[in-house]
């Protein structure tokens, strides 16, 4: 994920940072490509679209001259940081399938095939991402029993990141998401974004989906309902 942050214009900085709280800056945050999420499972077929159209995405919205557009605009990362045999592996359980579902304490959890273990080459950020403006990052899943497809908490909806925190204290009040998956990191951490007090837009064009048994639908249908908006990243970047 990123998080890019605006400066708000000359004539409301001072009471913005002091006084007019409501007045604080926009944040853009997105989900990043890491080398087990840039083809996250080793096949093409998982992620339908062009993996160069996404690096191009966001490679767009994170130029320089869109931050000279936005003055300050920051960025927040978030890291898929799994240990081996994490629970959220298909492989921790022997007769499981990849994308199968299984029952955990917080709920049905699905089963993924191994991916950005801790260490690896598949946990390491994709080359072609510009990371030297990240200010923060967020690594979650480290948690051998739980899953973090949210940037804000853990897939039991009580373990905090501290991502929340930090925003707040910045003075954030609006966040940009972009990157893998629409209807999993990406649908969890604009709801999250929400629940959390904070304005939330998801670049479409800047993600890609997963899409089982009609995930990415169901995920645009929640995002919507709870107030979540769906750009394109013309509307962002221009």
């Amino acid at each position: 994920f990123f998080l890019m942050i605006r400066r708000p214009p000359r004539s409301t900085l001072f009471p913005y940072t002091t006084l007019f709280r409501s007045y604080a800056p926009d944040a853009t945050y997105w989900v990043p490509l890491e080398h087990g999420q840039a083809d996250p499972f080793n096949t093409s077929s998982i992620i339908h679209d062009d993996r160069t159209l996404l690096e191009l995405r966001v490679r767009q919205i994170t130029h320089p001259r869109a931050h000279a557009r936005r003055p300050l605009a920051r960025t927040v990362l978030t890291q898929d940081w799994h240990p081996p045999g994490h629970a959220s592996f298909a492989s921790t359980w022997p007769g499981s399938e990849p994308f199968s579902t299984r029952p955990f304490s917080y709920g049905p959890q699905t089963l993924w095939p191994d991916h950005c273990v801790q260490g690896t080459k598949g946990a390491e950020f994709h080359p072609d991402l510009d990371r030297t403006r990240a200010e923060l990052v967020v690594r979650k899943g480290f948690r051998p029993g739980i899953d973090s497809y949210s940037a804000f908490f853990e897939n039991d909806q009580t373990t905090k990141t501290g991502l929340a925190g930090y925003l707040r204290d910045r003075g954030f009040r609006h966040t940009y998401l972009c990157g893998l998956a629409t209807d999993f990191c990406v649908k969890w951490s604009a709801l999250d974004a929400v629940r959390e007090g904070f304005t939330a837009t998801v670049i479409e064009d800047a993600c890609r989906a997963i899409d089982l048994n009609g995930s990415l639908a169901a995920a645009r249908k929640e995002m919507t309902a709870a107030g979540v908006q769906l750009v394109p990243s013309a509307k962002v970047a221009a």
